[in-house]
């Protein structure tokens, strides 16, 4: 039975590398999108049996969003993350989101096309070596920061004050106060910096 794919890079030369590969093994690539918004819209139209997608997709929603929105489509396709990205937090929210599986890049192709296959059955596809790290992550979870949250904290990591994230997210600055006072506690920090630092190696931003 043929595989329908559609591919999720917001660069289009992996999206043409994946296409060469997958092309030459029967898997059908059905369509591409270069955003998760473009990605849900497209899935909702053309109903492929697995998404490839990356985790970093630039501007809109990420990787673990997308998936999330994708499980929630009738039907709904199987989605697999094919990142650079191997961070816990990152491995833990793309599985909890309903991915299928998280692969990583540097994989032969022979382990994407095998992963798509299994995907597309309704197994679970995971990485050599992290399958152990994903059993960990789920038995200890991170911290769980809220949309919002994130939002303050990945404008702050920019260098941005109180005063410009509130301009930014249409709020006041009592407000980001407030979301950064929330994330100081769930991260167990006591300033701005350690904040974005634990974030940052935890996956979060």
């Amino acid at each position: 039975m043929t595989v329908t794919v559609l591919l999720v890079d917001d660069h289009p030369v992996v999206r043409s590398g994946l296409r060469a590969v997958l092309d030459t093994e029967g898997i059908q690539v059905v369509g591409e999108a270069a955003t998760g918004e473009e990605a849900v819209v497209l899935a909702g139209h053309l109903h492929p049996d697995v998404v490839l997608c990356d985790l970093r997709l630039g501007d809109g929603i990420d990787g673990i969003r997308t998936t999330a929105q994708l499980r929630a489509l009738n039907p709904a396709p199987a989605v697999l993350i094919l990142t650079t990205f191997d961070r816990d937090a990152e491995i833990v929210g793309a599985i909890e989101a309903g991915a299928a599986g998280y692969l990583l890049k540097d994989v032969a192709p022979e382990m994407i096309i095998d992963g798509i296959r299994r995907a597309a059955a309704g197994d679970l596809v995971l990485a050599p070596g992290l399958a152990t790290r994903l059993l960990e992550g789920l038995r200890s979870p991170l911290p769980k920061l809220t949309e919002r949250e994130t939002d303050v904290l990945r404008l702050a990591a920019t260098g941005a004050a109180n005063r410009e994230i509130a301009r930014t997210l249409f709020v006041t600055e009592a407000t980001v106060k407030s979301h950064l006072a929330h994330i100081f506690t769930k991260l167990d920090v006591d300033s701005r910096s350690r904040a974005i630092h634990v974030a940052r190696e935890a996956g979060l931003i």
